[in-house]
């Protein structure tokens, strides 16, 4: 799929939140980033590159074809995607959010500790196909929302 295509059906399934570290997300009807720090309430937010966390449904769906019972916020992903190829963005993508701007910081990360997912699975996704990145502009996000390039 190219950069076109994508740009006409890639949008915003999900947002997810933790007051904790370590811990799935849950998902919430909408969010609010704000710029140079992330998610509002979220455990992850604060002044660094991983301010937020995006993962595909497509990949979550692979899980789930595994056998796994999980679903958006279960890789404590912030965000959860559909019709974008998340993984493939080089290092500096800017993205809109519906009205709000991220640029990518991170693809993919190295778990020091294998989580419940990986332990259920042998396998888990988000550290080869989730991203991070900044808040460039901040503003609300909800599911719905349309995801374009910058």
């Amino acid at each position: 799929m190219d950069r076109n295509s994508e740009e006409k059906t890639a949008q915003v399934i999900a947002v997810c939140v933790s007051p904790h570290k370590g811990e799935r997300k849950k998902p919430t009807e909408s969010v609010t980033l704000r710029e140079n720090h992330g998610i509002v309430g979220d455990a992850h937010a604060g002044d660094w590159h991983r301010q937020v966390s995006l993962l595909a449904m497509e990949s979550i769906e692979k899980m789930k074809k595994l056998g796994l019972d999980v679903d958006t916020g279960d890789f404590a992903e912030n965000i959860t995607t559909s019709g974008i190829h998340l993984f493939s963005l080089p290092l500096g993508t800017r993205l809109h959010l519906g009205e709000t701007l991220v640029e990518v910081t991170q693809i993919g990360k190295e778990c020091h500790n294998r989580c419940a997912i990986y332990h259920q699975a042998g396998d888990c996704v988000m550290p080869k196909e989730g991203i991070f990145a900044k808040v460039l502009k901040g503003g609300p996000i909800k599911a719905g929302d349309s995801i374009s390039f910058a």
